[in-house]
């Protein structure tokens, strides 16, 4: 088990996360519980990931396309709404790194 905030500082720290100048926010973008037993990774926070963390019972969902793009429109609306109250409702935090995965 680790805790949210020593897992977040982790994958900061080993992907340099503030280095980059991004179109998305690097590292924590929903807060869910703060004790982590069990993570899901993949590439886009869609909806079918979503539910297979759910589904897993995944306390984080680590990603290279996370929510909250520049130019987005920033509604919370839609398909952008049930995909965060999926996240919260199941209190699975959200954490994406975009381009420190690319580099």
């Amino acid at each position: 088990m680790i805790q949210l905030k020593q897992l977040v500082e982790y994958c900061n720290a080993l992907l340099c996360s503030d280095s980059f100048r991004d179109y998305s926010p690097n590292g924590l973008q929903i807060e869910g519980r703060s004790e982590i037993r069990k993570i899901v990774t993949g590439v886009t926070a869609n909806q079918a990931l979503i539910d297979a963390a759910v589904a897993q019972q995944a306390d984080a969902l680590i990603v290279h396309h996370g929510f909250f793009w520049k130019n987005e429109s920033p509604c919370i609306t839609g398909i952008k709404h049930r995909r965060i109250a999926a996240l919260v409702r199941n209190d699975i935090s959200l954490i994406g790194y975009h381009l420190p995965l690319d580099a």
